[in-house]
């Protein structure tokens, strides 16, 4: 194929391959668009996903939302409506790294095109879960690409985004995902609750969790938000504080460097003992013995990304 008529997503490799120059995470000048290269199959990761879209143009990824696993590759899109803790593992090769793109998804704009389409027929939701992968359609490959484009051309940003966005919103909101999406944009809709219930417990999440206090807060019973609360994240309530106190315990060990006992404090546990034990449960190994293995594996690779830019 001549490079005159590259196939959509061999201009996609190209564009993310020109923009994120080394392994990493590469927020862009359009707001909401962020690619990523990974060159190595990486050890398991972890952190939040919050409303947005996600494309693989080369490589795969197994995500891990609560004891689900997701896989999904470049045939594949992701959509998440609601924030939430995941681990991941991406699978890529030095001749063949990841490539990927994502797009945050803005509920408000999606509320606003909701009302523009109402009439417009949405599939029923397959499952309940605010994250779900799909088969990529050329309609969605196309906009991406187009979306991706703008990169190259930063003097056609300031009109075209609007229109572009608009446009992957509204292939999201006629696609599989659409009717979850549509939810999440109606205020007092379960999932519109939960989403409530998920921004509560992401930012206390050091405080204690008293379930009937939540529900309150969102005006559900109990049992209502027990059910559609794990319906929607694969997790309890009380799972979900674990994940993201967990989470984040491990990002102030690596990051501010703090010691086990003042992390576990920091988010929220009394019993170093029981933070040692679940951390070790959800991360596999107790926290100094976890942290200092993902510290020696990030000098290895940045010790390997040196030597492949001295040798270039």
């Amino acid at each position: 194929m001549s490079a005159t008529h590259k196939s959509p997503r061999q201009e996609m490799i190209g564009i993310i391959a020109r923009t994120a120059v080394a392994d990493g995470h590469f927020p862009t000048f359009v707001p909401g668009l962020a690619v990523h290269r990974s060159s190595n199959a990486a050890e398991v990761s972890c952190g939040s996903y919050g409303p947005g879209l996600a494309i693989i143009v080369q490589g795969a990824k197994r995500l891990m939302l609560g004891e689900e696993t997701l896989t999904y590759g470049a045939s594949d899109y992701l959509v998440t409506s609601i924030d939430l803790p995941v681990s991941w593992q991406i699978v890529a090769t030095p001749d063949e790294p990841y490539l990927s793109m994502s797009f945050r998804i803005d509920v408000r704009k999606v509320a606003e095109l909701v009302d523009r389409i109402d009439d417009a027929p949405t599939p029923l939701p397959a499952s309940p879960r605010g994250m779900t992968v799909n088969k990529l359609t050329s309609e969605m490959e196309d906009a991406a690409l187009r979306l991706l484009r703008l990169l190259d051309r930063p003097e056609d940003s300031a009109v075209l985004l609007p229109l572009l966005e608009q446009e992957v919103l509204y292939r999201l909101l006629i696609g599989p995902h659409g009717a979850k999406l549509r939810q999440m944009a109606t205020a007092e809709s379960h999932p519109h609750q939960v989403g409530r219930a998920v921004a509560w417990l992401t930012e206390n999440y050091a405080s204690p969790l008293r379930i009937e206090e939540l529900a309150g807060r969102v005006n559900m019973s109990v049992s209502s938000l027990h059910h559609h609360f794990k319906a929607i994240t694969a997790m309890s309530p009380l799972q979900y504080q674990k994940q993201i106190r967990l989470q984040e315990a491990r990002r102030l060990m690596l990051q501010e460097r703090l010691d086990a006992g003042a992390a576990g404090h920091r988010v929220g546990y009394e019993s170093p003992s029981q933070f040692s034990r679940e951390y070790a449960r959800h991360f596999g190994e107790p926290p100094m013995r976890d942290i200092g293995r993902v510290r020696r594996s990030l000098v290895h690779r940045l010790n390997g990304e040196t030597e492949m830019l001295s040798e270039g």
